[in-house]
């Protein structure tokens, strides 16, 4: 296959980035998109130059590492996978593939497709957790959950934290994130002594980052790679209700390392 690549080429997050473009001759329909990036790379260092820098790591749509924007599409043009699990098959010969990285004020481009997405763990690190003692493995175990609430936590789980929802949202929203870490903990038992504090906090951290609002797209559903759903949102606002009728108010919002 004969690909024309469009890529964002920005040397660090002060410097103005422009758009390159690469034509590769010889692609497998059965690379993955990363791989097909690997050989480019490959190419470029033959020629002396500088090789393009994206994310990545364990390339089995576990991490959430490989987060790229492709002809627009948060992770590309198929649905439920991450950029990793992408292959070549779904273009077609000739194709010009514009590669982008995600297009967020909170995440700011560390260097070509490379964001910097230490704002999701700030959000987790707000209230995303069960500081109080469970037990062991075994002993939380013997909790009886609900079938029911232990598919929706098990669902909201799977969230990877890749920045999918972001990326797509108009709003450069982290609703579907931070909801998701939400649900997973308010549905089970161990998650009900902080559960209104937990919520309060993580919301106001998504706000000191610099995420927009929700409204109600649905964009970020769209695109989420493990298929989180909108639910996930209207559970987070049941809770921040329920933390409003107690009066929680949030605690201070943890500065970005470099501001401290």
């Amino acid at each position: 296959m004969k690909i024309t690549l469009k890529i964002w080429r920005q040397k660090n997050r002060s410097t103005p980035g422009e758009f390159k473009t690469y034509v590769m001759d010889n692609v497998s329909p059965d690379m993955s998109f990363l791989e097909m990036l690997d050989v480019l790379n490959e190419e470029l260092m033959s020629r002396g130059e500088e090789p393009v820098a994206f994310d990545h790591d364990c390339r089995e749509g576990i991490c959430g590492m490989c987060s790229l924007m492709i002809n627009g599409i948060a992770h590309g043009p198929k649905n439920a996978i991450t950029t990793c699990q992408l292959h070549m098959r779904s273009f077609n010969d000739g194709d010009t593939i514009t590669v982008e990285p995600w297009r967020a004020a909170a995440f700011p481009i560390l260097k070509d497709l490379v964001v910097d997405r230490s704002a999701f763990d700030r959000i987790i690190q707000a209230g995303g957790y069960i500081s109080v003692s469970t037990g062991s493995a075994p002993d939380a175990n013997t909790i009886p959950v609900p079938k029911t609430a232990a598919d929706r936590a098990m669902d909201a789980a799977a969230c990877i934290g890749c920045g999918a929802c972001v990326a797509a949202c108009p709003n450069g929203s982290a609703m579907l994130f931070t909801a998701a870490k939400v649900t997973h903990l308010a549905l089970l038992p161990q998650g009900q002594p902080e559960r209104y504090q937990r919520v309060v906090n993580m919301v106001a951290q998504a706000d000191f980052e610099g995420f927009g609002n929700c409204t109600n797209i649905g964009e970020c559903a769209a695109v989420c790679p493990k298929e989180i759903s909108l639910d996930t949102i209207a559970q987070l606002n049941r809770d921040l209700v329920g933390a409003a009728l107690r009066g929680i108010e949030p605690n201070t919002p943890i500065a970005p390392a470099t501001a401290r």
